[in-house]
C-alpha cells in the first residue's frame, strides 16, 4: 500500500507531503482544483512518461517521491530478478530536470521506465472512467474470468510455448520462401558452378600466364635481344668480357704498390664475377626459349576464359572468382539440406501445436467453471445495486486460431431489465450501469488479487442517492483486504471513508496553487455539506452531513 506521497514542483503544486492510512481514504474537491494532478503525479511514480509541461518552474526540477509498504505481497523475487535492493518500506522516487530528461529510482537505485511500469503492476490499479468503457473490450472479459478461472500459470505457460510455436512457423515460412526462391534460380547456380570447376582457376595463377603470354608471343624479339647481348659479351677480341679480363691483368700488377689500387682490383675481379654470371644467365634464357604457337595459343584461350569469367561475374582477379565459387558451392549445398531443416521444423511446429491445444483445452475448461461463479457473483452484487433484473450471458466458443490467451472467443452480452433481449455491453448499458458493473467486477477481483491499492477515479459517473450509499458500502468492504481510494463527488460515498482528503485550488498573486490535505472530523462535516448543499451550507446540508457521517 501506499504510505506516503510528496510532489515538488509539479503542475500547479509548489510543495506537498501527505501521508496515506490503511482501508478506505476519500479525495474530493471542485472541478479542476487539482484532482487529476494529484493522479497525474502517482502515474509518473508508476512510469508514465513525463514532459517539461509537467515542471510548474521550468528552471527547477520536478521531485515525486512515493513511499510503499509491500512486506506482505512477496515481491522480494520481483526485486532479486531486476538486481534491486529489496525493502519492506519501498520508496519510489521520479525526477523530470529542466532538460526535459527524466530519471526514476526505486530505493535509490536508478531504473528504466520499463522496470517501473513492471513494478507498478504489483502495487496500485488505477481505475479511471475510460477503463470502464474498457469493459466492453473482448480481452478485458478474458482478463475477468481468467481471473476468476486461476488461469495465470496455465496462460503464462501457453504464451512462451505460442511465442516458441510462431517463431518456429516463422522460420519454416522463410526457409520455404527461400527453397521457392532458390529452386528457381537452382539450375542456373548449378551452370555458373560448373563453369568455374571446369576454369580449374588456381590463386596467383592469371599473373604467371600473362607473364609466359608475353614471353611467348613476344618470342622473337626476345631471342634476337639475347643472342645480341652474348655476342657483345663474348666476342673474342672485343667482347666486354675479354675487355674486363684485360682491366682485371693491368690492375693486378698494380695492386701491390696502393691500397687504393688493390681496392680498385678486387671491385674488377668481383664485376668480373658478376658479369660471368650474367652472361650464363642469358645464355640459359636463349637456350630455354623456344617459338612454340600451340603453348601459346592454350595461354590465350586460358587467360580469355578467365576474363570472360571476371566480366561475367563483374569482378577483378582470380581469387574473387574463387570465392563466388566457393559462395555458389555453399549455397547448393544448403538447399541440399533446406528439407532435413524443414522436415525438423515441420515436426516441431507440429509438437508443439498439440502442446498449444492441451494447454487451450486447460484454459477453456477453467473457463467454463469460473463464468457461472462470475456471473453469480455480479448479479449478487448488482442487486443491492439497484439492477435486481442483471442478468450476463458468457459464451465460449473454441476456434483454430492460436490467441494469445487460448483458443477461445467469447461472447459477453448483458440484459438489465426482464422482457429484453441480451445484447453487447457498450450497446445495452447506460453509463450509470457501466459504472455499477465494473464497480462489481472490481470488488469480485479484489478477492482473487493480491494488489495492495486501488483508486476508483469518479466511478459513481451517473448514480445518486441509495445507490451512490450502496456504491459506498461495497468499496468500504473491499478496503477491509486492500487499500482503497476513491475520487469522488458524491456525498453518499465521500462518508463512507476511513480518512478523507480534499484538493484544493487558490491564487497567490499571480500565481495559481493546488493543495491536498485531511481533514478533520469538523471540515469533513463542512465539505460533505458543501457537497450536498453548495457553497452557502444550510443547517439541513449540516445535520444530513453529520448522518451521513454516522
Amino acid at each position: 500500500m501506499i504510505t506516503s506521497l510528496s510532489i515538488k514542483n509539479y503542475a500547479l503544486i509548489e510543495k506537498l507531503a501527505i501521508d496515506f492510512s490503511k482501508g478506505f481514504s476519500i479525495i474530493t474537491g471542485e472541478t479542476g482544483a487539482g484532482k487529476s494532478i494529484i493522479l497525474g503525479a502517482i502515474g509518473l511514480v508508476l512510469g508514465k512518461r513525463a514532459d517539461l509541461t509537467s515542471l510548474k518552474n521550468k528552471e527547477e526540477k520536478c521531485v515525486i517521491e512515493a513511499q510503499f509498504e509491500i512486506g506482505k505481497y512477496n515481491l522480494r523475487e520481483f526485486f532479486e530478478a531486476n538486481d534491486l535492493d529489496y525493502e519492506d518500506e519501498t520508496i519510489i522516487r521520479r525526477e523530470i530536470l529542466p532538460s526535459g530528461k527524466s530519471r526514476a529510482f526505486i530505493n535509490d537505485s536508478p531504473v528504466n521506465l520499463q522496470e517501473l511500469q513492471d513494478l507498478s503492476l504489483y502495487l496500485i490499479d488505477i481505475h479511471s472512467q475510460q477503463q470502464t468503457q474498457e469493459l466492453s473490450d473482448e480481452n478485458v472479459q478474458f482478463k475477468i474470468i481468467d481471473a476468476i478461472a486461476n488461469n495465470a500459470e496455465v496462460i503464462a505457460e501457453y504464451q512462451k510455448l505460442l511465442k516458441s510455436y510462431k517463431s518456429d512457423r516463422s522460420k519454416l515460412n522463410a526457409l520455404l520462401k527461400k527453397q521457392s526462391d532458390a529452386g528457381k534460380e537452382q539450375e542456373y547456380h548449378t551452370f555458373l558452378l560448373n563453369e568455374l570447376v571446369a576454369a580449374q582457376l588456381k590463386s596467383g595463377e592469371q599473373e604467371e600466364l600473362e607473364a609466359d603470354y608475353e614471353k611467348l608471343n613476344n618470342v622473337e624479339i626476345i631471342k634476337e635481344s639475347l643472342d645480341k647481348s652474348l655476342a657483345i659479351a663474348n666476342e673474342e677480341q672485343f667482347g666486354v668480357f675479354h675487355n674486363l679480363n684485360e682491366i682485371k691483368n693491368a690492375l693486378q700488377k698494380v695492386a701491390p704498390f696502393s691500397v687504393e689500387y688493390q681496392k680498385l682490383f678486387e671491385r674488377i675481379t668481383s664485376l668480373t664475377i658478376e658479369f660471368d654470371d650474367v652472361s650464363k644467365e642469358l645464355e640459359n634464357c636463349s637456350e630455354k626459349l623456344l617459338n612454340d604457337p600451340a603453348q601459346l595459343e592454350l595461354i590465350n584461350q586460358k587467360l580469355q576464359s578467365i576474363y570472360n569469367l571476371q566480366k561475367k561475374h563483374q569482378v577483378s582477379s582470380v581469387d574473387e572468382l574463387l570465392q563466388i565459387q566457393s559462395d555458389l558451392g555453399n549455397s547448393l549445398l544448403e538447399l541440399d539440406n533446406m528439407d532435413e531443416e524443414i522436415a525438423l521444423l515441420t515436426k516441431s511446429i507440429e509438437e508443439k501445436a498439440t502442446e498449444l491445444d492441451i494447454h487451450a483445452s486447460k484454459i477453456h475448461e477453467n473457463r467454463v467453471n469460473a463464468i457461472p461463479k462470475l456471473s453469480a457473483q455480479l448479479v449478487s452484487i448488482l442487486e443491492t445495486l439497484g439492477m435486481p433484473n442483471a442478468r450476463f450471458n458468457m459464451e465460449l466458443q473454441s476456434s483454430e486460431t492460436y490467441f494469445q490467451n487460448g483458443k477461445d472467443e467469447l461472447q459477453f452480452l448483458f440484459s438489465a431489465n426482464k422482457g429484453t433481449d441480451f445484447g453487447l455491453l457498450k450497446k445495452v448499458a447506460s453509463g450509470g450501469e457501466m459504472s455499477r458493473i465494473m464497480l462489481a467486477v472490481k470488488a469480485i477481483l479484489a478477492k482473487y488479487s493480491k494488489l495492495p491499492t486501488l483508486i476508483f477515479d469518479e466511478i459513481d459517473t451517473g448514480v445518486s442517492g441509495e445507490i451512490a450509499i450502496r456504491m459506498g458500502e461495497i468499496m468500504k468492504e473491499m478496503s477491509s483486504t486492500m487499500q482503497i481510494f476513491a475520487i469522488t463527488h458524491l456525498p453518499q460515498i465521500a462518508a463512507k471513508g476511513d480518512s478523507h482528503f480534499k484538493v484544493s485550488k487558490s491564487t497567490v498573486g499571480d500565481d495559481t496553487l493546488s493543495e491536498l490535505k485531511l481533514l478533520s472530523q469538523e471540515n469533513r462535516i463542512i465539505e460533505i455539506a458543501q457537497m450536498l448543499s453548495g457553497a452557502n451550507i444550510s443547517d439541513s446540508a449540516l445535520n444530513h452531513a453529520k448522518e451521513l457521517l454516522n
